[in-house]
């Protein structure tokens, strides 16, 4: 279990709030750490995992155009997808990832590594930029804690 994922879930419930995900780079690994947490249903509803574009568009509400201008691997598109998953499941922080685990798809602008989180509430979205290094998994361990790390900041 990560240990981020227990004390989240515990200040969640001392709060008496809601959380959610949205998760591309990351496939799923927020929500299982959240859900690894005994209790985690008091404060999770459920999560969405939006790899494809297609996916991000049409159920978190991320605009085709700032796919096409910026692309998913963005701050836009990670604000995007925080408000989206917040508006889909009604929760009062959701969390977003959104970047290039590797060991392709890098660019000069935009190499393997680089991750956007966001966290999104009431009172708005806090987006960071991250230049993880490491292997694949590494990388997307990584991700979870830091997104784990910045909803924390939100409670």
């Amino acid at each position: 279990m990560i240990k981020e994922a227990e004390i989240l879930v515990t200040a969640l419930k001392k709060k008496g709030l809601k959380f959610t995900t949205a998760e591309s780079c990351t496939g799923g690994l927020i929500s299982g750490a959240i859900t690894d947490v005994a209790g985690a249903s008091a404060v999770f509803d459920g999560g969405v995992c939006a790899y494809a574009n297609r996916i991000k568009t049409a159920l978190l509400g991320v605009p085709e155009k700032t796919l096409g201008t910026v692309g998913a691997v963005s701050a836009a598109t990670a604000a995007a997808m925080a408000r989206g998953a917040r508006t889909l499941t009604g929760a009062d922080i959701a969390v977003s990832v959104t970047g290039i685990a590797g060991p392709d798809g890098g660019t000069a602008e935009k190499p393997v590594g680089t991750v956007y989180i966001a966290a999104a509430t009431a009172e708005g979205v806090l987006v960071r930029r991250y230049n993880f290094s490491g292997d694949r998994a590494t990388i997307r361990a990584k991700t979870v804690s830091a997104a784990l790390r910045l909803a924390l900041m939100c409670v």
